[in-house]
C-alpha cells in the first residue's frame, strides 16, 4: 500500500483533541451520577477514574478497532500484520502505555520519511498500524 493509505499527523491529532473533549465529558457525566448519591465509596470512583484515564483508549481499540475520536476522525488501528483485524487487548494496552509515556515524541514519528505506513513508536511497540476506515456501500455516493 502507498503511503496515501495511511493517515498522517493531522488526522491523529485531530483524533486525540476528539478524545480529550470525550475524557472531559465523560469526567463530568461521571461527577454528575457521583453527586446525586449521598456516599459514594471511594473504590467506585477509583475505579472510575482508571477505566476513563486508563483502560477506555485499550478496550475501544481492541473492541472497535479504535476510540471514540478515531472512528468520528475515520480512521482505525489495526494489527500490521493483518489490517483486517483489530489489535488484541494487552496489545492495545502496551501501545496505550508508550502512547502515554512518549507523548508526543511517539506521534511525531508518524512524520518520518521512511516510515512508509506512518507508524508511531507506540504502533511499533503494539504491532499495529492506523488506516483509513473502508467506506461501506451504503457510503459510497
Amino acid at each position: 500500500m502507498s503511503h496515501e493509505n495511511y493517515p498522517g499527523l493531522i488526522e491523529r491529532v485531530k483524533a486525540v483533541f476528539a478524545d480529550s473533549i470525550i475524557i472531559v465529558l465523560m469526567m463530568f457525566a461521571a461527577s454528575y451520577i457521583f453527586s446525586a448519591f449521598e456516599n459514594v465509596p471511594d473504590p467506585y470512583r477509583i475505579w472510575t477514574m482508571i477505566f476513563i484515564f486508563g483502560l477506555y483508549d485499550p478496550i475501544f481499540t481492541s473492541l472497535f478497532g479504535g476510540t471514540i475520536g478515531h472512528l468520528i476522525i475515520g480512521i482505525k488501528v489495526k494489527r500490521e500484520s493483518n489490517e483486517n483485524k483489530n489489535i488484541i487487548l494487552p496489545l492495545a494496552l502496551i501501545r496505550y502505555t508508550i502512547k502515554a509515556l512518549l507523548g508526543w515524541i511517539s506521534l511525531i514519528s508518524v512524520m518520518v520519511k521512511s516510515n512508509k505506513k506512518r507508524r508511531a513508536i507506540h504502533d511499533f511497540s503494539a504491532g499495529s498500524v492506523v488506516v483509513y476506515r473502508k467506506k461501506t456501500n451504503a457510503n459510497k455516493t
